[in-house]
């Protein structure tokens, strides 16, 4: 699955990718705040991350420039597995050298998108609550804070941290919200 946003081209994972994934994530200020990424962040960590096979109901992307295909980050959806049993949650990563550029927005936006294509009705997210800045960007992609706040484990910090839930509900049968910009065909 491709999604072409107006700077952004999102596309599959290939193996070759490994690298341009490294260059962009071996940085512990982008692991410490995400779930899954280990730190110290290795080669081989890059290599399987490219290599591991993917749900197409649960999509992943290389978020690259449009213009010259440079990596960016990734952005995917993964089967929650907490309470939202019926919500498909949203996680992302962005390279240092593209941060404040609006990057994780707009790729954001392609990717609630497409979890409306998918038939989603419910994405949720989160961030650890000493990255405000990923609140930002979820609050600009329309999601609603639960009011929740909850302990999750981060491989990168090696220990549970706080962080804020979020909820984005679609419109039945349509799936458009536009607080997340997303534009149902009549």
């Amino acid at each position: 699955m491709f999604h072409r946003s107006e700077r952004l081209l999102l596309r599959p994972i290939w193996p070759e990718d490994w690298q341009g994934i490294f260059g962009g994530i071996a940085d512990e200020g982008i692991v410490r705040n995400l779930a899954r990424a280990p730190w110290p962040y290795h080669e081989d960590d890059a290599r399987a991350f490219a290599q591991s096979s993917v749900n197409p109901a649960e999509p992943r992307f290389l978020i690259t420039r449009a213009a010259d295909a440079a990596v960016i980050g990734c952005i995917g959806l993964d089967l929650n597995d907490d309470e939202y049993t019926d919500a498909i949650e949203l996680g992302y990563w962005v390279a240092r050298a593209f941060w404040g550029q609006g990057i994780a927005t707009e790729a954001g936006r392609a990717v609630l998108e497409i979890a409306a294509t998918l038939g989603y009705g419910k994405v949720v997210a989160s961030h650890f609550l000493d990255n405000p800045a990923s609140g930002k960007v979820l609050s600009k992609l329309g999601f609603a804070p639960t009011g929740r706040v909850v302990e999750r484990h981060s491989c990168g910090r090696g220990e549970k941290a706080p962080t804020a839930e979020y909820a984005l509900e679609f419109t039945p049968f349509c799936a458009s919200d536009p607080r997340s910009g997303i534009v149902c065909a009549a």
